[in-house]
């Protein structure tokens, strides 16, 4: 692989949610903090939307990291479960047996998130790809919130999911649970700067010494192609790595990168900076010349 090449530690743009190399860019902050404060205020249900490969998962697990002692969370990362399927999910991380039927499972589970108040534990359970969640669940969910003390909910619930999760909640008959979202936050695109900032900093993490292996323009190139979206751009970063090693180059040309788009059916078709200025300069050329063939046929008319 290209890691002697460029003189890396360990491959700078895998797919994997690997927190090591989180990137402190304006979205994932702006959504760390809601999701701290929402926490800290005890609020119910809290919800994060973003796009596919925005950085949810990398997001969920970083929360997961950073929650102190003072919370005990219980983690499901494929929630395409059913109410009761839920409910022994739930008790699992939680350290319950899951054993009897859905009623006893149910009083287990609320004597036990009752236990962790009392000694000063708070329970949060992350949701990830919440979207794949039946409604039936959804509504199994929204009952557990139910579960509070005079002073605060005994159980919250972060929701990570794609735009789908929205329209789910948009239904009639999910209007209860979606009222008792307090704090929400959409993940957005990165910007062009933070595209550079991004690759940057995973080259950076993952051991790169070297002067900046992309140009401006081929940062713009990546950001285009890419829409922004983090995990496209680890596709494409990685192919353009690919190539330039098995050309034996250290430097990234913009035929590397056009091949690396090209390979890569997600990402949105590129042009170089000259390539652009060049198609600028024929559509220039091409009016001026056919003004000027135009004057020619109609300047002997208006001479006549």
């Amino acid at each position: 692989m290209y890691l002697y090449h460029f003189g890396l530690r360990e491959l700078p743009f895998t797919l994997t949610p690997n927190t090591q190399f989180y990137c402190e860019l304006a979205p994932h902050q702006e959504a760390l903090q809601v999701l701290h404060t929402a926490l800290a205020a005890g609020e119910g249900f809290i919800k994060v939307t973003g796009e596919v490969g925005m950085g949810k998962t990398l997001l969920c697990r970083k929360l997961l990291r950073e929650l102190g002692e003072r919370y005990r969370v219980a983690y499901l990362p494929n929630p395409y479960l059913s109410p009761d399927e839920m409910r022994r999910a739930v008790a699992q991380e939680l350290g319950i047996a899951s054993g009897g039927d859905q009623q006893q499972l149910t009083s287990a589970i609320s004597e036990r998130l009752l236990e962790l108040a009392m000694a000063g534990q708070q329970v949060v359970l992350l949701l990830d790809e919440a979207q794949a969640l039946p409604d039936e669940t959804l509504e199994a969910l929204r009952l557990f919130t139910n579960l509070e003390t005079e002073r605060f909910k005994l159980l919250q619930m972060v929701m990570f999911g794609q735009p789908e999760l929205d329209v789910r909640l948009a239904q009639p008959q999910l209007r209860q649970l979606r009222q008792r979202i307090t704090f929400s936050y959409a993940l957005r695109g990165l910007t062009r700067e933070e595209c550079g900032a991004y690759l940057s900093h995973r080259l950076k993490m993952a051991g790169y010494q070297g002067d900046n292996l992309f140009s401006p323009g081929q940062v713009e190139g990546l950001w285009r192609a890419s829409g922004g979206v983090p995990r496209l751009l680890n596709v494409l970063g990685h192919k353009v790595l690919m190539l330039s090693f098995g050309r034996g180059e250290f430097r990234i040309d913009n035929t590397i990168l056009s091949a690396a788009v090209a390979d890569t059916e997600a990402a949105q078709p590129w042009q170089s900076q000259w390539q652009r200025y060049r198609l600028w300069a024929l559509v220039v050329l091409a009016v001026v010349l056919l003004g000027t063939g135009l004057a020619l046929r109609l300047w002997p008319e208006a001479l006549a």
